[in-house]
């Protein structure tokens, strides 16, 4: 597990050339990013995400495909996705769900 202080560095709007570099994964009905940008390769819509910290914070997500995020699990409401555009996810803690913005 990375110092707590490089860890804080994935989350900061301005990061240190230190910071991760995005994550490429294959879609899948629960994923688990690692850092503020994961890129999903494939067609398999996104039913659960896991938490990547415990309070508020958002993701990026680069589909590959047109898998989108349904609202079944801990993502708040469903949203299609375009290929090779980003989708935003606002995690509220006080509902334990993901919010897609826009």
């Amino acid at each position: 597990m990375p110092a707590p202080e490089l860890d804080f560095q994935n989350w900061v709007s301005l990061q240190s050339p230190l910071a991760q570099k995005p994550v490429t994964i294959a879609s899948a009905a629960t994923i688990a990013p690692v850092g503020f940008l994961t890129i999903l390769t494939g067609n398999t819509a996104v039913v659960n995400i896991t938490p990547v910290l415990t309070g508020l914070h958002m993701i990026a997500i680069q589909f590959a495909g047109v898998a989108g995020v349904t609202a079944a699990g801990n993502i708040l409401t469903a949203k299609a996705s375009v290929a090779g555009e980003i989708m935003l996810l606002v995690y509220n803690p006080n509902i334990a769900k993901y919010v897609p913005v826009g």
